[in-house]
């Protein structure tokens, strides 16, 4: 699951962000502990505190003393503006450079992207269109 690319416990926390934003919790739900992710994950218990806290001081993760650890409010409104922008920088400007350095209208960029998004939806196997999330709480209640 994690790769050499970026510290494990970014890869965690963007893991965690991931399944808020596509519903595996929603807000105001629990999430699993950071002891629960370092067990279900094999790593340092420090790694996987450094992961939540990352999360808790975006303010996606809020801690409940003596309860545990919850998805905030707007959470998944923060996550998807966060990467709705990420999106914009890494992608759609330079896309959209690139397209002026070549002289491709806007029209024409629209219809390539129209075209694509059209080709990527009819060769979508339906099987795959959802991510598989892992959620380390229910998968230890279903082992026990």
């Amino acid at each position: 699951m994690f790769s050499e690319g970026s510290p494990i416990f970014q890869q965690l926390a963007a893991q965690i962000a991931n399944d808020i934003v596509a519903g595996t919790y929603p807000e105001g739900t629990a999430v699993p502990s950071a002891s629960e992710y370092a067990i279900f994950y094999q790593m340092n218990p420090a790694t996987a505190g450094k992961a939540v806290n990352v999360l808790v001081e975006q303010g996606v993760l809020f801690k409940k003393r003596g309860v545990g650890m919850f998805v905030s409010e707007g959470a998944r409104e923060l996550l998807s503006a966060q990467r709705h922008a990420a999106f914009r920088a890494l992608f759609v400007e330079p896309l959209v450079r690139e397209a002026h350095v070549l002289g491709i209208e806007t029209e024409e960029l629209a219809r390539m992207i129209a075209a694509e998004t059209e080709s990527q939806t009819q060769n979508q196997d339906p099987s795959q269109s959802q991510t598989p999330h892992r959620n380390p709480t229910i998968e230890k209640e279903a082992l026990s």
